[in-house]
């Protein structure tokens, strides 16, 4: 049986992935593995920003009445720029992630 080889550009795309589908597991194993890797790193500094936005939505569960209608909304927005984010790494090109692109390019990592 011969061995497939993969391409740098696809293990690029299969850890950008992982590390926007684990969330801030992901992006510490993108840390560790593939810090040096600019494609990978672009996703998982936007995948840490998403996990920082379902944070807020827990936390804003606290929030007596209001707070459960918040969370509900926040989590909905998260969920769906979490959804938009694993599919962009998949992508092979560098897209930024509505509302999250701008902060991740903040993160000095």
């Amino acid at each position: 049986m011969a061995k497939k080889r993969v391409k740098k550009e696809d293990d690029s795309k299969l850890f950008a992935f992982f590390a926007t589908f684990l969330s801030i597991l992901g992006f510490l194993i993108a840390l560790i593995a593939k810090k040096d890797d600019k494609y990978v790193m672009f996703y998982a500094k936007q995948s840490a920003i998403i996990f920082i936005i379902f944070v807020v939505a827990v936390a804003a569960g606290i929030i007596p009445i209001i707070g459960g209608v918040i969370k509900v909304v926040v989590s909905i927005i998260g969920t769906l720029l979490w959804i938009i984010s694993c599919v962009y790494a998949l992508s092979g090109k560098m897209k930024d992630v509505p509302f999250v692109g701008d902060y991740a390019k903040k993160l000095k990592i």
